[in-house]
């Protein structure tokens, strides 16, 4: 299990957060820097205990109404090779030094662990809690066939999100604006073979539930 460190980062995650945003083609604010606060998340356990993994919600309340975004991160202690495009910026970290935050939909240990994760082969940990289940993060998965890892990452943002294309003719999809959404059939879109699902903090402090990923059938590659 991934052990959360009480320490300092400098820059912070929001703050490296308020400076990339801006830069997606799913950000929804205007000319001005967001204004960001935290509003949920959940983290997973890299198997091999090098990379940090971090799903974390923020709100921009910067314009009239505020705007969710999901932000998928990893943490390295080096760069990843081919993927300076993907690059969100570097911190020091208190405890482990220099530490390299990428977009995840880049990251072929996010995708993975993500995929993994739809399937039930992993559980979501708190975000903030050292060997904590985060029960809140729900994902389904059809089918008996086990989703190949082995690949190379290939993602595009739109939009809308982040698409990804994985093994077995399948398209992974991350919904970046995050929208309020009821548990039950009517959460998942027609044609979805699986889902990942979570709750979030609204600025009124209320919480809301919705969809993170969707698992659906795509054109064969």
């Amino acid at each position: 299990m991934a052990v959360i460190h009480r320490t300092t980062l400098k820059p912070t995650k929001l703050e490296l957060l308020t400076s990339w945003l801006p830069s997606r083609p799913w950000y929804r604010g205007g000319a001005g820097e967001p204004d960001l606060v935290k509003a949920g998340g959940f983290r997973l356990d890299d198997p091999q205990g090098e990379v940090g993994i971090e799903f974390i919600v923020v709100a921009d309340t910067s314009g009239p109404r505020p705007v969710t975004y999901l932000t998928p991160l990893t943490y390295r202690g080096a760069p990843l090779d081919g993927a300076d495009h993907a690059l969100v910026g570097t911190m020091e970290h208190g405890v482990l030094g220099r530490r390299w935050a990428y977009d995840g939909c880049h990251d072929p240990v996010l995708v993975s662990q993500l995929l993994a994760l739809i399937e039930g082969r992993v559980q979501a940990q708190d975000q903030s809690t050292s060997d904590t289940p985060d029960r809140e993060v729900t994902r389904s998965c059809t089918g008996d066939d086990p989703i190949r890892t082995d690949f190379t990452t290939r993602a595009t943002d739109d939009h809308e999100g982040t698409e990804l294309v994985v093994p077995q003719g399948m398209i992974l999809r991350l919904h970046r604006v995050l929208q309020p959404a009821p548990d039950g059939p009517s959460l998942l879109p027609q044609g979805a073979t699986g889902h990942v699902a979570g709750s979030w903090l609204v600025p009124d402090g209320t919480r809301t539930r919705g969809l993170f990923a969707v698992l659906h059938a795509g054109p064969r590659v």
